[in-house]
């Protein structure tokens, strides 16, 4: 008996272990920087950005302004994402917007954060609102990004 007890425990923290993990192809494109490189591209840039969010976003969105861009929430321990974004002119000429997204959910959020930064930002570059390729990620508790808690952030100042 314990030894049955021994491998279902061995078999439960295996499975425990891979949930939460993000696929690195993922993990490339939410982190990749996401740096405009003049006015006429950055308002496009800020436009497709302001899009994403309120096409994906399940929470009203609260603020629009030339740097922000937040929905409401989380709440209620809620799975759902909220999210913030930022754009923060750099030295150069260039802006960076950042991306932020939490849930209120010990559970981890839904979706994924890491894929929803992936897909924001594939979306702000591209205009294209597709699927992240090789993204098998589950949106379980282990769904961390950046900061503490469940999210993907990235202060606009950051290289992200």
């Amino acid at each position: 008996m314990k030894r049955i007890l021994a491998i279902l425990l061995c078999a439960t923290a295996a499975a425990c272990a891979s949930r939460g993990q993000v696929n690195p192809d993922v993990m490339q494109i939410a982190t990749a920087p996401l740096t405009c490189a003049n006015k006429a591209e950055c308002d496009l840039w800020w436009q497709r950005a302001e899009d994403w969010v309120r096409s994906h976003s399940k929470y009203e969105v609260q603020t629009v302004t030339d740097t922000l861009i937040q929905t409401s929430g989380p709440g209620g321990g809620r799975r759902l994402l909220a999210y913030e974004i930022t754009k923060s002119a750099n030295s150069d000429g260039t802006a960076t917007i950042g991306f932020a997204a939490h849930c209120d959910s010990s559970l981890g959020c839904k979706p994924n954060p890491w894929s929803a930064g992936a897909a924001f930002k594939q979306y702000v570059r591209s205009g294209v609102d597709a699927p992240i390729p090789g993204d098998t990620s589950t949106g379980s508790g282990g769904d961390t990004a950046g900061v503490s808690g469940a999210a993907v952030a990235e202060p606009a100042s950051s290289a992200h």
